[in-house]
Formats: C-alpha cells, sequence, structure tokens
C-alpha cells in the first residue's frame, strides 16, 4: 500500500528550542560542522488504493486542521516509495 509522508516543521520565525538543544549538544559529542538545527514532525499515512491528486487533496486537509498548526508550523505532503517497491 503506499505510504504518503507529512513532514511538519516549525515555521523559521518561530523559536525551536529542541533543536536549539540539539545544536548545543552536537560539539560537545565530538561534532563538528552543523550551523543549525530544526526539529519538527513526521507522519506516514499508508492509504488504500492509489495516490490520486484527491487522496492528495485529502491528506493535505488532514495536514492543515490536525497535524500541524498553521500559525506557528510549515508542513509538506509527498509520496514516499515503499522498501518492497524501490527494490522491484
Amino acid at each position: 500500500m503506499p505510504r504518503v509522508v507529512v513532514d511538519v516543521m516549525p515555521k523559521p520565525e518561530i523559536l525551536d528550542p529542541q533543536g536549539k538543544a540539539v545544536h548545543g549538544a552536537l560539539p560537545r559529542l565530538g561534532f563538528s560542522g552543523v550551523t543549525d538545527v530544526r526539529q519538527g514532525k513526521r507522519f506516514e499515512l499508508t492509504v488504500e488504493g492509489e495516490v490520486t491528486d484527491a487522496v492528495l487533496a485529502e491528506v493535505d486537509k488532514m495536514a492543515e486542521t490536525l497535524l500541524s498548526n498553521p500559525v506557528i508550523e510549515n508542513y509538506t505532503v509527498r509520496v514516499e516509495a515503499l522498501a518492497d517497491e524501490v527494490s522491484a
């Protein structure tokens, strides 16, 4: 079955304390070269049948009304190939 992924991230102008905490911890753990970290959410929705424009529109509505807070977050909706489909 196809998978639709919704990635939700804080808007650029919104403070991201979790991302800042991760960014601060990286050098202490010996990692360098990272200039910024933003932390978000990922939702994986497995859908029945084909992923049509109507299905994507429905998922977009889900993302707008339930999965994200449009006031402080942006989101993207995309179709992800499943592992079985990638190897075929």
